[in-house]
């Protein structure tokens, strides 16, 4: 792996990061006999982030592409998202954000990857807290256009989260009787936090993810079934030793 970063502060609004990483994956030369020698393809992702925050306002954009070869195939693929925030109040902050990853049609019979693949990003903070996708079978598929809105409360020493997400494919899903809807399903996540003390702060939160029938085509299961989560951590972080001179 090999990458360039670049960042810089225009002023004190607004901020851009530009992004050049280059990284070679092995795999079999002939795939039926994975113990022969191994080969390396180069895929390249590159693009900017940027942030802009005045006053009450919070904001950021980010676009990437990605090229190269993955398994001796042609990667063909891109990202783009946006995200705006703005306090109402001293308390309570609202968000409407989309990210749109490229994917590629099911009936298209082309051998190019037009899936874009995030590669290091940190899934859980991405698409929903229940990590449906790019965790686990949805890499090089029909990638995926994500719709939410983010509330966060802060009372005392009480902070609480909602963020419900809407989730639709970002390519066509064509079966051999129909086109199917582009709708994937829609996720509820809720989060809450309670600082108990200095060192100790107890978080949790909730999940649930109402599938549809394109959900279940693309992923296989079934989107009738019920599909959530509670998570409960108790953080201790004390301060077992410091040296001032």
């Amino acid at each position: 792996m090999q990458y360039a970063w670049y960042h810089n502060q225009f002023t004190g609004d607004l901020g851009a990061s530009l992004l050049f990483l280059n990284t070679g994956y092995e795999y079999p030369a002939v795939p039926a006999n994975p113990t022969q020698d191994l080969k390396v393809d180069y895929k390249q992702t590159f693009g900017t982030y940027v942030t802009y925050k005045k006053n009450k306002l919070d904001t950021n954009f980010w676009l990437y592409g990605q090229t190269g070869k993955s398994t001796d195939l042609k990667v063909s693929a891109w990202n783009a998202a946006a995200n705006v925030n703005y306090s109402v109040t001293d308390s309570f902050k609202a968000g409407l954000g989309y990210e749109f990853l490229s994917g590629k049609d099911t009936n298209d019979g082309s051998t190019v990857i037009k899936s874009f693949n995030p590669l290091f990003g940190t899934n859980h903070g991405f698409n929903g807290y229940m990590d449906y996708f790019y965790v686990g079978n949805y890499t090089n598929s029909v990638g995926l256009q994500d719709v939410f809105i983010k509330l966060n409360y802060n009372v005392n020493k009480w902070q609480f989260a909602l963020i419900p997400h809407v989730f639709l494919t970002a390519a066509d899903v064509v079966t051999p009787l129909e086109k199917m809807d582009s709708y994937l399903g829609t996720e509820i996540d809720a989060t809450f936090g309670y600082n108990f003390k200095k060192d100790i702060t107890i978080t949790g939160g909730y999940s649930q993810m109402f599938g549809s029938k394109t959900m279940e085509y693309v992923k296989g299961g079934y989107a009738g079934h019920t599909n959530n989560w509670a998570w409960l951590m108790i953080s201790v972080n004390p301060r077992i030793f410091t040296y001032k001179k």
